[in-house]
């Protein structure tokens, strides 16, 4: 495998932990149990984060373009309608 594989197979096991932790926090009663799993995500967004820059800085990864403020408006308004 190269660098380039095992970094973006790193990031899609954090992506699937992420979605991981979203479910059990919303289905978690206990006040303490519930913010360890958010600190864990909290870490794991983190890590994610770190290794996407470097991804990046490397050209493993070519983000999409920015959202223009028209683009970002019409999101806006498409979603508070409901």
């Amino acid at each position: 495998m190269t660098e380039k594989d095992i970094m973006n197979d790193y990031l899609s096991m954090i992506k699937g932990s992420l979605t991981g932790y979203a479910a059990v926090i919303s289905e978690t009663d206990n006040p303490q149990l519930r913010q360890t799993f958010q600190e864990m995500r909290n870490m794991d967004e983190q890590r994610q984060y770190k290794v996407y820059q470097t991804a990046k800085q490397k050209g493993y990864y070519q983000p999409a373009q920015p959202a223009t403020a028209n683009d970002i408006t019409l999101i806006k308004n498409q979603l508070s309608q409901g």
